[in-house]
């Protein structure tokens, strides 16, 4: 049981393909349009998602969809969390959910297979930049091993109001225990 709920079953976490950026874009768009999660004005279109998605997975980062039933339930991808070499170990998160799917265990699958895909691609820090502070994610996040790395107060304004923005970090694989194979150029 998941919050009162059955656990999911039948859910399957795979790499994101050209035909899921329809599903994809209507997800953020949902966020972009009803939430404070992305401080987007306007959401991507599919083929905007599409291009994202293409970008994300040359780089041979994951950019993830869970999928139950042919029914796309949620996406996760990560990014550079800066383009400065010191940071090429590092990485940020972005986690969306249909919200018809939120509260049914989606978030931590998607997130435990990000977390380990991110891992297996040499990142050995994760950031999550929450915008809003959106209490959901803010659970989320704890919830996969996050802990609180600060907040930003006030530094957008959506829906006529000014929002924070919540950072959350996790140590993936050995963190800073060991030194990578190889150091940034």
């Amino acid at each position: 049981m998941i919050n009162g709920r059955p656990a999911l079953t039948n859910l399957e976490v795979r790499p994101a393909r050209a035909a899921d950026a329809d599903a994809i874009a209507g997800i953020y768009a949902h966020h972009v349009l009803h939430g404070t999660a992305s401080f987007d004005a306007v959401a991507r279109t599919p083929v905007q998602t599409e291009e994202k998605m293409r970008d994300t997975l040359s780089k041979g980062w994951p950019f993830i969809v869970a999928e139950r039933a042919e029914m796309i339930m949620g996406y996760a991808y990560v990014t550079g969390f800066r383009d400065r070499p010191a940071y090429n170990y590092t990485c940020e998160n972005s986690i969306y959910l249909d919200p018809a799917c939120v509260g049914q265990g989606v978030g931590v699958q998607l997130m435990r297979a990000l977390m380990e895909r991110a891992r297996d691609c040499g990142f050995r820090q994760m950031i999550a930049v929450i915008g809003g502070g959106e209490p959901a994610s803010v659970a989320l996040h704890s919830k996969m091993g996050f802990t609180h790395a600060g907040r930003m107060r006030n530094v957008g304004r959506k829906f006529g109001r000014w929002l924070d923005t919540v950072y959350m970090q996790a140590e993936l694989g050995d963190g800073d225990r060991s030194a990578p194979a190889r150091e940034p150029a």
